[in-house]
């Protein structure tokens, strides 16, 4: 009888359990299907974290208009040497940023989409200005042209693809391309500067004078020499720099193209 007894008794403890975890389960599934009947699907998982590499790019994107703003706010020497520092910070941040979310983890589909984005609006407003502080010249117009073109040219192909634009990876290419462009421009920056200086150094001296210097029969007080020599490497190797990005433009343009033409046939 009393083995009848602790029988019965054991039953009723594993029923009392088993209701106790039932009840538990509910009351959690209860709360997760209000939780859902509140946010939208996706809403708790998908969330857009921010992280210094996410940062830097915002603040390299921010930074572009400033590089214009520069020669709106100051006059020469000084606004190339502002535009200069601004475009040169911006663009060591592309390289940190990448760096950064790879060491800590924090890649992200956010810094995915920024980070081109941030790079042709930095590459765009400084071409611009070069365009226009050169005056148009045919030695910096042909290569910026091509650039451009480029730029507009797989932006707008990643657009029509939509999702099947990840399928288009950032080529090694790519990459040395958009480093080049970056270089170039920031040594037409800095030509910029020393070809102000020059400018200044020939308003301030006589024209006989000024011969004189150059034909090293006169003391060269004013460092004119120098300064000829200084913006000549800077003019020439930025020029030299700026036609190989475009080289590379071209080639790497080509490559997405190729890349992107199984997704462009049509089904018959």
């Amino acid at each position: 009888m009393s083995h009848k007894n602790g029988f019965k008794a054991q039953m009723s403890n594993n029923h009392a359990a088993n209701l106790r975890h039932f009840q538990c389960v509910a009351g959690v599934t209860k709360q997760k299907q209000m939780v859902s009947e509140i946010l939208p699907i996706g809403t708790v998982r998908n969330v857009m974290r921010w992280n210094v590499p996410n940062i830097l790019t915002v603040l390299r994107l921010a930074a572009a208009p400033f590089v214009a703003l520069a020669f709106i706010i100051f006059h020469s020497p000084v606004a190339d040497v502002a535009a200069f520092v601004i475009f040169v910070t911006a663009a060591l941040t592309d390289y940190v940023d990448g760096y950064l979310a790879r060491l800590w983890k924090q890649e992200s589909n956010f810094g995915r989409m920024m980070d081109p984005i941030a790079d042709k609006v930095m590459v765009v407003i400084a071409l611009a200005l070069l365009i226009g502080g050169w005056q148009g010249q045919i030695v910096i117009l042909i290569p910026a042209v091509i650039i451009l073109f480029r730029e507009m040219f797989v932006s707008g192909l990643r657009e029509f693809l939509g999702t099947k634009a990840g399928m288009l990876k950032v080529t090694p290419l790519a990459k040395w391309k958009t480093a080049t462009q970056m270089f170039a421009i920031g040594v037409l920056f800095l030509a910029g500067v020393y070809q102000d200086n020059l400018r200044a150094i020939r308003f301030a001296m006589d024209p006989v004078i000024y011969e004189q210097v150059l034909a090293r029969a006169e003391a060269d007080t004013f460092g004119l020499i120098k300064a000829r020599q200084l913006s000549s490497w800077f003019t020439v190797t930025g020029l030299a720099l700026i036609w190989i990005a475009a080289v590379l433009t071209l080639v790497s343009g080509w490559d997405y193209f190729r890349k992107s033409l199984p997704y462009l046939k049509d089904e018959l």
